[in-house]
Parts: structure tokens; C-alpha cells; sequence
């Protein structure tokens, strides 16, 4: 018996069941979504942040279990032969600041060293460790003062009573001989007064932000086009493009266009990015091909059902662990070291070099968005290779 639907017959209603099953697909989808966005800044926290640091023995050891106390686990502190070698870590990206420490006795203040380029809570980090320095080179100076004055107020005191009993002398001496005692001298000076004289912390930005994006948001929402334009640009040409090959050129050439858009408005437009700008455009460029490139090239492979390959993979998995909102020490478990090596994580830390640490050495992120890219090529030939055996 045949139940087709006549012409012109309302659609029969979707099953009780199917309602249902999808209604808990889709709030599962919004589940991850959620999870995906909101779980590096929920569970952030610093760990093994590696910061440099250079001083006397006794400074190092002193201040390193100080802020071990405070925050446990949270700094890895590196020893450093001199304030230059500081810069120069701090320069290419080894550590995200550094301590100087002098020698307090010598009048010689410490140094934080910091950078805003490097990410906000890092830099806010490094503030808060120079506000405790101040604090405890402060407490150090007012105890130093309290206890020469302490000393002097005891040798003023023992000038006096020698004074005294040097007078009682004089005068029992003086009536013995029958003379008349000697007038007694004026009370002994008191102790100069003495100023405190507290060491100022110094906080020196060794790469601070441009003055085009002080507070580094536009560096940080320039990132999601480039991530999101490689996954229209994926999705876009899997749909819109028949055959593999072409497919391949027309990511190739989608990339090459959508980094120089990019380009032009992130950085000659708003000043969002610093570097130079061929290299800006090979970075985005990549930076886009990396991302759509396994698009298409899953799409190749198992067809239309792999378009959602991008948002899983780049978005929900490669996004939150991109460690670009905040450095990858504070995700837990190894995740922000993962991270750098999906699209969204390496295009972050490739674009931040660029930027503004040209000292560091970006060579992880080009490979990581090479391969990406190569890989994706990769998968449409095969699709195409054995679509081609196929027929």
C-alpha cells in the first residue's frame, strides 16, 4: 500500500521521535558551542609562565621563594646572566618579562621588565610582581631606618649618662681639692634627624602596543577574520566549485585574495597589525589556505558531509586553544602547546611575531600553516585521484 503524499497535500508531521532527537542534537551543538568560547577564559590560570630574572644570589633566592609563596607554581623563573640577556629573552619571546634585581644596600633600585605586545594579562601580571618588589623594598627600608634610628637614639642616650657621670667626677674631684665644682656642660646633641630614602621600582616596557591599538583589542579581534574568512572560504568553494583541481585553484587563489584584503584593512587601514606588509600578506595568506585548504580537501574525500569539518576542527577544537585571548602556559594540561599547532593558534602567534617581535623565531607557526595547508591539498588529490579510478 502506498503512502505518498497526493499533490497539493500539506507535508505529513516530522515523528515524535525525530522532534526530539533533534531538539537534544542541536542543544548539544549548543552545548559545545558554548563550551568551546567560554572554557579557556573560565579555567585560565597561570602556570610555569616563564619570566627571567638577574641579580645577586641571595636577591634571586629571597625574591623567587617570596613569589613562589604568593603564587604557587605560577612563575617559572629563569636565571639570567645580566639585564641585557633579560631584554633579549623578553625580545624573542623566551619569557614574557624580567626581573633586575640591584643591590638595595647600594642604593641600586630593581627593575621589572614587561610587555604589553606580548598579551594584556601577562603585562598586568608583571605590574602586580612590581608593586610587590615595591612593597617589600619598602617594609626593608623602613626596618633599616627604624633600626639605625633605634641605635642612634641608644648611642645618645649612653653620651649622655657617660657625660653625667664624667660631671659627678669632676665635682666630688673638685670638693675633695676644696674648689668649686665645675659648671656642668650642656646635655648631649641629639641624634641628626634622618630622612627615609625608599628605592622606586622601575617598570620598563621593553615591546609596548602601538600607539595605533594601545590596548591591543585590535590586534586580538583582527585574528577571527582570518579564521573566519578560511572557513567561508572553504565552505564557499565546496559548494560553489565542482572537481577537485579546481577546487585547489580556487583555494589558492582565494587565499592570495582574501590575505590581501586582510592585509589592507587590518593593517593599512585600522594599524591593527605592525609588520612588514609583504610578510603580512604571506602570513594571512597562509593563515587563510590552512584553514580552507582541509575544507575542500575532506569535502574531496567523503563529500558534502565534510563541510563541517571546518567548524569542528577550527573553531570549537583549534579556537579555544589558540591561547590568543591569553598565553597558551595558562590553559591547562598541554592543550595551549596543542594549540599552536591547529591554524587558529599558529596564525595568532605568526601574526604577533610579525608584529612586533621580529627578534623571535616563527618558524613552528609556518610549519604548522604549511602543513595544514599542504595537507588539505593533499586530500583533494587523493578525492581526486580516486574519483578519477572510480569512473
Amino acid at each position: 500500500m502506498s503512502h505518498d503524499t497526493p499533490a497539493g497535500a500539506p507535508a505529513p508531521h516530522t515523528p515524535a521521535g525525530r522532534l526530539v532527537g533533534a531538539t537534544l542534537g542541536l542543544g548539544l551543538v549548543l552545548t559545545l558551542i558554548v563550551l568551546a568560547f567560554t572554557w579557556p577564559a573560565v579555567t585560565a590560570d597561570a602556570k610555569d609562565l616563564p619570566v627571567a630574572i638577574t641579580g645577586p644570589d641571595d636577591a634571586v633566592t629571597a625574591l623567587t621563594d617570596q613569589l613562589e609563596e604568593a603564587r604557587p607554581g605560577a612563575l617559572d623563573l629563569i636565571e639570567v646572566a645580566d639585564r641585557d640577556e633579560a631584554v633579549h629573552a623578553v625580545e624573542t619571546r623566551e619569557t614574557y618579562g624580567g626581573i633586575v634585581l640591584g643591590d638595595l644596600s647600594a642604593g641600586e633600585a630593581p627593575e621589572v621588565l614587561t610587555s604589553s605586545a606580548a598579551g594584556g594579562v601577562t603585562h598586568q601580571l608583571m605590574n602586580q610582581i612590581a608593586q610587590q618588589l615595591q612593597t617589600a623594598v619598602t617594609e626593608r627600608a623602613t626596618a633599616a631606618m627604624s633600626e639605625r634610628m633605634t641605635a642612634a637614639q641608644a648611642e645618645a642616650a649612653e653620651a649622655t649618662q657617660r657625660a653625667v657621670q664624667d660631671a659627678v667626677s669632676a665635682a666630688l674631684a673638685a670638693a675633695a681639692r676644696g674648689e668649686r665644682p665645675p659648671a656642668p656642660e650642656g646635655p648631649a646633641p641629639a641624634p641628626d634627624p634622618m630622612t627615609i630614602e625608599i628605592p622606586r621600582v622601575t617598570v620598563t616596557e621593553v615591546v609596548p602596543l602601538s600607539d595605533d591599538d594601545p590596548n591591543g583589542s585590535g590586534f586580538t579581534a583582527a585574528l577571527f577574520p582570518t579564521l573566519l574568512g578560511g572557513m567561508i572560504g572553504g565552505i564557499g568553494i565546496s559548494i560553489a566549485v565542482q572537481g577537485a583541481l579546481r577546487r585547489v585553484v580556487a583555494t589558492l587563489l582565494y587565499a592570495v585574495l582574501g590575505g590581501g584584503i586582510l592585509t589592507g584593512v587590518l593593517q593599512g587601514w585600522f594599524g591593527a597589525l605592525q609588520g612588514d606588509w609583504w610578510w603580512t600578506l604571506a602570513a594571512l595568506s597562509l593563515s587563510i589556505g590552512a584553514i580552507a585548504a582541509p575544507i575542500t580537501g575532506i569535502v574531496a574525500l567523503v563529500g558534502r558531509a565534510g563541510i563541517a569539518a571546518g567548524p569542528v576542527l577550527m573553531l570549537l577544537i583549534g579556537n579555544p586553544i589558540a591561547g590568543v585571548t591569553v598565553p597558551k602556559e595558562f590553559l591547562p594540561w598541554q592543550w595551549g602547546e596543542i594549540g599552536q599547532w591547529f591554524p587558529p593558534g599558529a596564525s595568532g602567534t605568526l601574526l604577533r611575531d610579525l608584529s612586533y617581535f621580529p627578534a623571535a623565531d616563527p618558524a613552528n607557526a609556518w610549519i604548522a600553516l604549511g602543513a595544514w595547508a599542504a595537507g588539505g591539498i593533499v586530500l583533494s588529490l587523493v578525492g581526486h585521484a580516486r574519483t578519477t579510478t572510480e569512473s
